[in-house]
């Protein structure tokens, strides 16, 4: 049965109270990875029951939209920019109609149907329909028809982010993260409102699929909020590939010569846009056949009901909630990656579920308590790929902390050489001088994701860098990396800290 034919209907018989209203022990507004995760976890292995509204498709931003087509997207140009920076193998060619297939495979074809028999073979309902608050646990879903959902434990909030447009793009219907990821005609001319990640990735596979894009940045470099090292080797490699990198640019005015009442999604929206640009030289002006505004996204928490609660937006991203309404994922205000969310999803949902078996059976089913500070990793996966976790020097200081950073080429160890015959790229270590452990790490160059678990490892579980020395890295593999970065630090640093 295609997903979208299952309808409320079909969860009311054994849920159902004399008034009309299914009751389960937690209610999930949304889902996506987040909601999927929450509700799993709160309900394994018990008699515990859950319920998903959500009113798109399941499986979420990122499963159609984000993550999962823009990695499709990008990872055969990874391998085609490798395969060109081999001696004695052939450049590969990016075939356009095959790339976007390979995205269609990934997103299967945007049919949830695959993602709807999970949840239900997990023992979680499915209600499609827009979910909102209406009073204490009480949650009203308006789809094919209208039904009230009730939870005897926990409401949770999993409702993603959306894009925030600027102001002066909002009167010209620009693209946004759906369409460029979404893409189905290659505009001649894209423009690029942001430098974040959404944007430096977009860049690299809409130029790969032909467009010429124009980067217009606000700030003086792009990836700002990552080591400055990120941002200028991944403009560097933009521009080799021939994307126009334009920093300190403002967009103060854009207009547009027709805009498509309904704009279908990954085609342009409209006719030729014009912008006005404003940077150290005045003003000027900019045009492009589309527009992507790629200038971050914000808690989706609209029309949810929280004034039927007497709660504001303020109140849920800022955890004042009463105990039986809970958010988590994007909506909270927290980082908006998919794996973070699905982290706090698996910590919210065991605790509900110790909390509700404690309650109804006296079983004791303790939740480990996570640790005092758990690192945010992030993988962008440009070419070169920049991967993070933890704080940045510059973040380290600010707070205050006392560090010592060791820095090497990405290219210094003979695994991470090997990788092409011109690697760029940097790897940093930023240390805590007292303590000797890792406070944060970034690596740029070819295939840096893969190194990152380890330095997450390494934050989460406070191993002094001494003993980091005793794990010994394969040879020649690209984790030798970590040996050339323990070396640039201080000798003393290769024995245990004074007491």
């Amino acid at each position: 049965m295609n997903a979208d034919t299952r309808d409320l209907d079909q969860t009311t018989d054994e849920h159902s109270e004399p008034d009309g209203t299914d009751t389960y022990d937690v209610v999930v507004i949304g889902g996506g990875p987040v909601g999927e995760n929450v509700a799993q976890y709160a309900i394994e292995g018990t008699d515990l029951t859950a319920v998903i509204v959500e009113q798109e498709l399941v499986g979420g931003e990122c499963s159609y939209y984000a993550c999962m087509p823009s990695k499709a997207l990008l990872r055969p140009l990874a391998v085609a920019d490798a395969s060109a920076h081999l001696e004695g193998i052939s450049t590969s060619q990016v075939e356009v109609e095959g790339l976007l297939a390979r995205r269609d495979t990934w997103v299967s074809d945007y049919d949830d149907a695959g993602q709807v028999d999970w949840a239900e073979g997990a023992g979680i309902d499915v209600v499609r329909g827009r979910g909102r608050l209406v009073g204490e646990r009480e949650v009203e879903v308006t789809g094919p028809s209208v039904r009230r959902l009730r939870a005897r434990r926990a409401v949770v909030l999993a409702t993603g982010s959306d894009p925030q447009v600027p102001g002066p793009l909002r009167e010209i219907a620009p693209w946004g993260s759906r369409d460029v990821t979404g893409v189905q005609e290659v505009p001649e001319r894209l423009l690029i409102v942001g430098g974040g990640v959404v944007a430096v990735e977009a860049a690299t596979w809409m130029a790969a699929l032909g467009s010429r894009v124009t980067m217009l940045v606000r700030g003086d470099s792009l990836l700002s909020g990552f080591e400055p090292c990120a941002g200028r080797h991944v403009a560097e490699a933009l521009e080799k590939a021939g994307v126009e990198v334009q920093l300190g640019a403002s967009t103060v005015e854009a207009t547009r010569t027709g805009t498509h009442e309904h704009p279908p999604l990954g085609r342009p929206h409209g006719g030729e846009i014009t912008v006005v640009v404003e940077d150290s030289d005045g003003r000027r002006e900019v045009r492009g056949d589309e527009l992507l505004a790629a200038t971050g996204r914000a808690p989706r928490l609209e029309g949810l009901g929280l004034d039927a609660l007497g709660l504001s937006a303020d109140d849920v991203t800022g955890g004042d909630l009463p105990g039986w309404l809970h958010v988590v994922g994007d909506a909270s205000g927290e980082a908006p990656l998919t794996h973070w969310g699905k982290y706090r999803a698996r910590e919210l949902g065991a605790r509900l579920r110790s909390e509700a078996l404690a309650a109804t059976t006296g079983e004791d089913a303790p939740v480990d308590a996570a640790p005092p500070e758990v690192p945010v990793p992030q993988v962008v996966f440009t070419d070169p790929q920049v991967a993070s976790v933890g704080l940045t020097e510059q973040e380290a200081r600010e707070k205050g902390r006392d560090v010592t950073v060791a820095e090497v080429p990405f290219g210094s160890a003979a695994g991470s050489a090997l990788l092409r015959d011109d690697v760029v790229g940097t790897a940093k270590l930023v240390v805590d001088a007292d303590s000797r452990t890792l406070l944060g790490a970034t690596f740029v160059g070819p295939d840096a994701g893969e190194q990152l678990h380890a330095a997450t490892i390494a934050i989460v579980g406070q191993v002094p860098v001494h003993v980091l020395r005793h794990a010994v890295p394969s040879y020649p593999a690209v984790s030798e990396l970590w040996l050339r970065l323990l070396e640039e630090l201080p000798r003393e640093f290769r024995t245990a800290p004074p007491l």
